[in-house]
Parts: structure tokens; C-alpha cells; sequence
């Protein structure tokens, strides 16, 4: 409603103007004659504008930003009011050329300074640019023309959310001088002080919250959490107790408290309240299979929660026969190493619920999120002997084996999910990834851009391919799809580490390189592969002190990398170290015989 009020505001002044310019033209004076002239053209002038400025706004209603943009150019051809350029600007904005709508934005700020929706659009502009001290100064600005905005406050807050938590704590407070105390307000307070590290403070804004609302069980249920965070198991527990007396059977806080018990090792303790549930006879076998599967699920990913999902699943398992609990059994079994009873639960799965192929799904998607890779494998490779065209349990058991470095045997199951649903993009991804690993690129490529016609800016997709590319040395067309996957995410680390390394190799816009690697290393500095293109990148700078302290810092993470080694060796020898370099080459050629330049270079013993 207030853009369109704003809108009107500006055609009301476009009609203003028709209006005295055009009206009362009868009783000028014939030496006047001149200046009538001037108004009527004058009047044209913004007849014309009024026009294009009136198809611009039809067009941005329709959605059709680029058409907009056309119309709202042509309206300043006659008349550059304030709210003609922040029209522009504004679909400059929509059609991502920012540099163009900041520019625009700037000219109607300049016109008009009371504007409020200018200074708005101008920090959208700076945000959309990640130029966020920028945006953050222009609201900033904004709010000293109207200093008791609710909404700017809110948009500035968020923003200092990104990088200053503690400005965006202190505008919240301003806010809720404004507003008084508000829920949503409290809530973000309470956040931002858990992100900071501060939860002691972060508890006094639920706790304010609660002053708010003294019976609100959603929010004394929160309090737990945070105190279970904070370390104030004993207060998280008495909270939990005192809700419990109230409502005995919520099973929700039940699961709270027993989990607060785990995680100060009270196992005994745990073990009562996870025992009441399952002991409970009015919670069904569903319900009661669906409790214990969430504590496998946790236990997948915490071993230590292993002894409570077995706990509650054999002792589902004493009163049933149901084929669900031998499948969680069987599963925890083979998580022990208990492979024959493993086999054993998993044999009268299949023996009394073949048919059911989802319960195979869900319990092999769930070990390979879990990255427990062999695991899925296994389960799936069972799985596929029953329902063999099944395409999840034949995509699942392909994604198992890529992880698993087996791609030989990936293959074939990969191909059989694409053949099964052709026009699954996770399933053509993988496939073709898959292919140019096994250097069958021609394939690899076949199937990827099918894939990128289907999901054209998957960005993870133009990756792939020019990865591809470059490993065939088509280095156009791969710089081509890195490029067009940087315009479509240019702080992607993946991206910008395999480029950046693709160029170092060529020794091409080395600086270039170096700058795309540093934002893979901000996003991950522990990542070796990155470590690795930073160094090669300084080596090829001739940087050899810089390269040498990446490497090595790249090898303490992956020691069993032969790339790192032959990278090392070399920026050793350039220093001087012939004999660490020949050493460093032969640790790489070990790892990866296939290599004959390292062995060329073990040889000369030099590059």
C-alpha cells in the first residue's frame, strides 16, 4: 500500500504541474507570447514523461523489469524529478545492475532528501552489492530524517546483525523503547547474545520474555534449552521438573530432560525418563518405534546415545514381532560390529516386509548423511537384490560407492538411476561426475549439460563442467563455465579454489587467482585442497617463502596427499632444498606411481 500511495503521489505531482502550466492561458498579454509558447511545450514535455513514467510503473507491476527500465530512461528524457530516478534506479536494482541503480539512486537523494523510500532503496542497492557499512550509513542518514521509524530500525538492526551483533542489540533496545517489550524483539535479543558468547544475558531476555508471559510452556520449554547451552543443567532440569508435574505426560520435555541427563552422564537417570515413554500404554507401537528412531538417528551422528536406542528398541522389540524394530536393531548391530546379528535382523526384514522398499530408502539415506558410507553401501547392495529397479536405492548405493572411491562399481548403479528417472539432476550430477572420474569426459560432459538444461544456474552444475573442461584442456570453454558460475555466485569457495588453481597451473592472471583463492581460504582455512591452490598460486608468483608456508600447512592436514608432496618438492628446490625436494618427490611418487614427471624429476633430481 505504501509504494502505491507513493506512486499516485508522484503522478498527482506530474498532473500539478499540467495543470499550471497549461491552465489560465487566455489572458496573457501578446508580448507574452514567447513564455506561452515555452509553457505549452513545456507542458508537452512532461505530458511525455507523465506517459512513459505511467507504461514504466505498468510494467513493474507485470514484473517486467527490463521494459521498466526502458520506459523510466525515457520519462528523464523529459522531465528528472526525484521520483522518475528513484523509479530507475529501482529497476536497475531488479535486473541486478547495480552499479547503474546506486548511480540513479544518487541523483534522487540529491533532488529530494526528505525521501525516506530513496535512502531505503539506496541501502537495498549497497546490501545487494554486500557493501553492507555503506547500507548501514545510509540508514543510518535515513533516520535522522525520521528518527522514529519503526521499520528503518528493524532493516538496520539486521544489518548490523551481520557483522556487529552488539549495534544490532542496542537498536533492537531502541526498538522495543518505541514498541515496548515485544516478543519477536526479545527473541532476537536473546539470539544475538547466544551468538555472541553470551548466554548469560541471553537468558535474562527469555527470562523477560517469560515476565511477559508467566505461563507460556513454549517459553519455559525455550528456557530450557538455553540453560541446558549455558551450562545450568541444574536449573534446566529443575525448569523441566516443575513442567512435568504440571503436565506429566509431555513426552517433549521428557526427551529434554533425558537428554540434559546424557550429556552429564547420568545415564540411570536418562534411562528412567526414556523408559517411561516406551513403558507408557498409551502411546502406540508407532509412536513408540518413532521415539526410538529419532535416538538412532541422533546416535548415527553421537555414538555415545548407541546403548539408549538399543535400550528402547529391544525392549519395544520383548512385546512385537514388527519387522521396523529388527531393521533399527539390525542396523545398531552393524554399527557394533556385530555383522551375524546384523544379518540376522536385516534377513527377516526382507523376509517380512520385502515389500517394503521406503524402509530400505530411509534407513540407507540416513547412514549416508550421516557420511557412514560403507555402511549405506552394504544396507543398499541388500536392498537392490530385492527391488532392483528401484531408482533411490540405486542412486543411494551409487552416491555410497563415489564416496567409497569406487567408482567402477558406482557406475553402474548411477547409470541405472539415470536410465530409471532421466531427468533427475542429483542423479545426472553424480553420473557425470562420476564419468569423469573414470576419464570418460565426452559422457561426463553429455550428461551434465543435460543436467544444466533442466537446472540452469545450478551453480554446483557449471562447476562440474568446468572442471571437465579444464581436465581435457579445453581451458575456453571451462574459464567460460567458471565465469558464468562466479557471476552467479561469486563468493562460492569451491568455485574460486578450482579456478583459481586451473589458471595457476596455465600460469595465467596469476594475481587474479591469488585474490579467488583467499576467499576460499576465509570461507574454509582448514580445508587442504585450498591450502594447496594458495600455494601453487605463490609459487607461480615466484613467492617461494608464502608458497612453502601454505603447503606445509596443507600437508599437516593431508599427509597422504601425492599432489602437496610434488608441489612441496618443488617450491623446496626452488629454495634451494635439493635434497628435502627429492625426498618430498619420492613420498608423492609412492603414493602415486602413475606420475611419471615426479619420477622424471627424482631422476635428474632437479625440475
Amino acid at each position: 500500500m505504501k509504494r502505491l500511495i507513493f506512486i499516485n503521489l508522484i503522478l498527482l505531482s506530474f498532473l500539478s504541474a499540467l495543470v499550471t502550466r497549461c491552465g489560465g492561458g487566455n489572458h496573457l498579454m501578446k508580448s507574452e507570447s514567447h513564455k506561452t509558447e515555452g509553457s505549452f511545450e513545456e507542458s508537452i514535455l512532461k505530458k511525455r514523461a507523465l506517459d512513459h513514467f505511467v507504461n514504466g510503473t505498468v510494467f513493474e507491476a507485470q514484473n517486467n523489469y527490463h521494459a521498466a527500465v526502458i520506459e523510466f530512461e525515457k520519462a528523464l528524457q523529459y522531465d528528472t524529478t526525484a521520483g522518475i530516478y528513484y523509479s530507475l534506479s529501482k529497476n536497475y536494482l531488479f535486473t541486478n545492475r547495480l552499479i547503474q541503480s546506486l548511480s540513479i539512486i544518487k541523483k534522487a537523494v540529491e533532488l529530494d532528501s526528505s525521501i525516506l523510500d530513496y535512502y531505503d532503496l539506496m541501502a537495498d542497492v549497497y546490501s545487494a552489492a554486500r557493501n553492507y557499512d555503506s547500507a548501514i550509513a545510509v540508514l543510518e542518514k535515513a533516520a535522522l530524517v525520521e528518527p522514529n521509524n519503526i521499520n528503518l530500525y528493524y532493516k538496520l538492526a539486521r544489518l548490523y546483525e551481520i557483522s556487529k551483533p552488539l549495534e544490532a542489540i542496542s537498536v533492537y533496545e531502541k526498538l522495543i523503547d518505541l514498541v515496548g517489550p515485544d516478543w519477536n524483539l526479545l527473541v532476537r535479543i536473546g539470539e544475538l547474545y547466544e551468538k555472541t558468547g553470551n548466554l548469560e544475558l541471553a537468558l535474562e531476555s527469555i527470562e523477560r520474555l517469560l515476565e511477559l508471559d508467566p505461563s507460556n510452556t513454549q517459553l519455559k520449554t525455550l528456557l530450557i534449552d538455553f540453560n541446558q547451552r549455558a551450562g545450568n543443567h541444574d536449573k534446566a532440569i529443575r525448569i523441566a521438573d516443575d513442567l512435568l508435574e504440571l503436565t506429566p505426560d509431555d513426552l517433549s520435555i521428557r526427551e529434554r530432560k533425558a537428554l540434559i541427563l546424557v550429556e552429564i552422564e547420568d545415564w540411570e537417570a536418562a534411562s528412567d525418563e526414556f523408559n517411561y515413554i516406551i513403558e507408557d500404554k498409551n502411546i502406540n507401537l508407532d509412536e513408540k518405534i518413532n521415539i526410538a528412531a529419532s535416538y538412532y538417528e541422533k546416535a548415527v551422528a553421537d555414538s555415545s546415545l548407541f546403548p539408549i536406542a538399543k535400550n528402547l528398541f529391544e525392549k519395544i522389540d520383548k512385546d512385537t514381532l514388527d519387522w521396523q524394530v529388527k531393521m533399527y536393531l539390525g542396523a545398531i548391530a552393524f554399527s557394533e560390529g556385530n555383522d551375524s546379528l546384523a544379518i540376522d535382523n536385516f534377513k527377516y526384514v526382507t523376509e517380512n516386509a520385502n515389500w517394503n522398499v521406503q524402509a530400505w530408502i530411509r534407513l540407507g539415506g540416513l547412514l549416508y548423511d550421516n557420511k557412514k558410507y560403507d555402511e549405506a553401501s552394504k544396507v543398499m547392495e541388500e536392498a537392490i537384490e530385492v527391488f532392483p529397479n528401484d531408482f533411490a536405492a540405486n542412486f543411494i548405493l551409487g552416491l555410497s560407492l563415489v564416496q567409497l572411491e569406487k567408482q567402477e562399481e558406482a557406475e553402474k548403479y548411477l547409470s541405472k538411476a539415470v536410465d530409471l528417472n532421466p531427468n533427475d539432476v542429483n542423479a545426472l550430477s553424480a553420473y557425470g561426475y562420476t564419468l569423469s572420474q573414470l576419464k570418460k569426459n565426452k559422457e561426463a560432459i553429455r550428461y551434465i549439460t543435460h543436467a544444466l538444461r533442466i537446472e540452469p544456474d545450478d551453480v554446483n552444475l557449471i562447476g562440474t563442467l568446468g572442471l571437465i573442461y579444464n581436465s581435457i584442456q579445453m581451458h575456453a570453454e571451462s574459464d567460460s563455465a567458471y565465469e558464468r558460475a562466479l557471476e552467479l555466485d561469486p563468493e562460492n569457495s569451491l568455485i574460486n579454489n578450482n579456478y583459481s588453481y586451473a589458471l595457476a597451473v596455465r600460469g595465467e592472471q596469476l594475481e587474479r587467482a591469488l585474490e579467488m583463492v583467499k576467499v576460499s581460504i576465509a570461507a574454509d582455512s582448514l580445508n587442504s585442497s585450498y591450502l594447496d591452490t594458495i600455494g601453487w598460486v605463490y609459487y607461480k608468483l615466484g613467492d617461494y617463502d608464502q608458497a612453502k608456508k601454505y603447503l606445509e600447512k596443507a600437508i599437516e592436514l593431508n599427509q597422504n596427499s601425492a599432489v602437496i608432496l610434488d608441489h612441496l618438492g618443488d617450491v623446496e628446490f626452488k629454495l634451494g632444498n635439493s635434497e628435502k625436494a627429492v625426498e618430498l618427490w619420492e613420498k608423492a611418487f609412492e603414493l602415486d606411481p602413475q606420475k611419471n614427471e615426479i619420477k622424471t624429476k627424482i631422476e635428474k633430481g632437479e625440475l
